[in-house]
């Protein structure tokens, strides 16, 4: 057998190649869980190590993304703590798979984009998007996703509480107090009505406004409480499903309505809400 052979410069090359890439690749040992959240190991492979805050555009006009990890999170209200609600119980377990999530709201400027219209009340390219009800938010991740050749889609209830809490296992992501309401969220206390996104101070995760300006569409039936509701991060998609289950509170509500398991729910066909709008979520 011939065997085919390399010039030497060419060896040279391919080698600093290899050891370069293989530097980079890491068997997770050296990556720190944020605190509450337990990074899973068999979801780091050799060849792409997920960081949190990772982000990433798919087109110019597409929505910012942020890589988000695998990991483990009670999710729920803590029982007899923060004045949760019996629908925001039990508070259980759940799994996450690694997927990416909008940085920011979907804006004004980006559904325009897609759906070559504006349907908002009040208007501004870096205003989130609002008027829309979950049917629209829907057609709009279906339009995305055909646009790029990506799986674009909503984000679960589930994930949303995951990226919201970004490690904390406190009432807001940010402690137990509301001290710090006004550094990381927009609410009735110093506005009413939709803000430009990315303002206020990112969580952990480097998500904007996870917490006020707008509530947000998830994917999700609307259930009672938790019994009963999937463990694995996918959507719970039993239930009352003409109810959609809204998370984040908006620039409304006083902040009772910001803690990390707070849940409440809108008509899904209902599109004429001012403080009701959405991010997207991409499957990895």
């Amino acid at each position: 057998m011939k065997l085919f052979k390399l010039p030497l410069g060419v060896c040279l090359i391919w080698l600093c190649f290899l050891q370069g890439a293989f530097a980079q690749v890491s068997d997770g040992k050296g990556l720190t869980p944020l605190e509450g959240v337990v990074i899973l190991k068999e979801h780091i492979s050799q060849s792409q190590v997920i960081n949190p805050g990772a982000a990433f555009k798919d087109c110019d006009e597409c929505p910012e993304m942020v890589v988000i990890p695998a990991g483990t999170f009670l999710m729920g209200a803590i029982p007899n703590f923060e004045g949760g609600l019996s629908y925001e119980e039990p508070q259980h377990r759940v799994q996450i798979q690694a997927f990416a999530i909008g940085k920011y709201e979907v804006t004004q400027e980006q559904w325009f984009a897609v759906m070559g219209d504006n349907p908002s009340l009040i208007k501004g390219s870096k205003l989130p998007v609002n008027y829309v009800g979950w049917h629209d938010a829907q057609l709009f991740v279906q339009k995305l996703s055909q646009k790029i050749g990506k799986k674009y889609r909503l984000v679960t209830e589930a994930e949303w509480e995951y990226a919201a809490r970004a490690g904390s296992t406190t009432i807001y992501p940010w402690g137990d107090s509301d001290a710090e309401l006004s550094v990381y969220a927009w609410s009735n206390v110093i506005s009413r009505g939709a803000n430009v996104v990315g303002l206020k101070k990112p969580n952990q995760f480097d998500l904007h406004d996870m917490i006020g300006n707008v509530w947000e569409w998830t994917q999700d039936c609307w259930n009672e409480n938790y019994s009963g509701a999937p463990t694995d991060g996918s959507a719970w998609t039993k239930g009352d499903c003409s109810r959609r289950v809204v998370r984040g509170g908006s620039s409304y509500d006083n902040p009772h309505a910001f803690r990390s398991a707070k849940r409440t729910w809108n008509m899904a066909s209902n599109r004429y809400l001012n403080g009701v709008g959405f991010r997207v979520a991409r499957t990895l």
